[in-house]
Order: C-alpha cells, then sequence, then structure tokens
C-alpha cells in the first residue's frame, strides 16, 4: 500500500486494520487496509500467503503522454516481471497494464490494415512505445 501511494498522485492511506487474539492471522498483523490511488479508493485484505494474485485481474494506468508510460512503467516495474503489451507483474506479484489511451484509438481504427500494424507493433513490445505505434499506423 505505501509503494503505490508513493507512486501516485492524490493518493493516501486511508486507515488500517489489525487482527486481534484469537484470529486466523498473528494478533497485530495487517488485517485490511484502505487506500486511495489519485481518487480511487482500494481496501486490502490479508488472508494470508494461501491467496496469490493472478494476471486474471489487473490494474490499468490509462496515460495520455509517453513521459507518464515511462514514469508508471519505471516506477511499477522495479523488481518486476515485464510481459508483452504492455502488462507487467510488479515485485507484489501484482498485474499491471500501463496503457497510453492512443493505443486503443489505434487499434479502434475502421481501417483493419491500419489497426493491424499497430497491432503487430504492440505485440513485439513490453513498455508501449507510442512514437513507434504512430509511425506503424502511418506506415
Amino acid at each position: 500500500m505505501n509503494f503505490y501511494v508513493s507512486i501516485f498522485k492524490n493518493s493516501k492511506v486511508l486507515g488500517v486494520n489489525r487482527y486481534g487474539e484469537g484470529a486466523p492471522m498473528p494478533k497485530d498483523a495487517v488485517m485490511t487496509a484502505n487506500f486511495e490511488l489519485d481518487g480511487q479508493v482500494f481496501t486490502a485484505l490479508n488472508g494470508g500467503p494461501m491467496y496469490k494474485f493472478s494476471p486474471a485481474i489487473s490494474f490499468v494506468v490509462h496515460c495520455e503522454t509517453q513521459a507518464e508510460v515511462d514514469y508508471y512503467w519505471e516506477k511499477l516495474s522495479e523488481g518486476s516481471k515485464e510481459n508483452q503489451c504492455a502488462w507487467l507483474d510488479d515485485k507484489f506479484g501484482v498485474s499491471w497494464q500501463i496503457a497510453p489511451n492512443v493505443l486503443i484509438e489505434l487499434l479502434s481504427d475502421p481501417d483493419p490494415a491500419k489497426a493491424g500494424r499497430v497491432m503487430q507493433a504492440m505485440l513485439q513490445m513490453t513498455k508501449i512505445d507510442i512514437a513507434a505505434l504512430q509511425h506503424a499506423y502511418e506506415q
């Protein structure tokens, strides 16, 4: 929680609840944590090590510029596993998509040849390069 709050603007810790005596986790271990990332409220539950993160759920960071893509990719990919097409699993195993808004626009172009070129360019990337996508689109 503190890691994510340090990355996203307009973010803060809202509260932490801890397990008490007789709980299924050690006394004083974090039970739930409430926090806000850029205006979006999250609640995290510590259910123990038997619960793992999965790429079936990912958080999307919508970016307007390459500078935003670069910033979030750098911060969230530290100690992570970088995946194809704007995805990464951060150092805690949480899946993120660092996606420039223009990517969706270009992939949605009614001209299938243009959209196809953008798709092929994207499939070669981990972190998205907006200029390379636009170049593929304009060919």
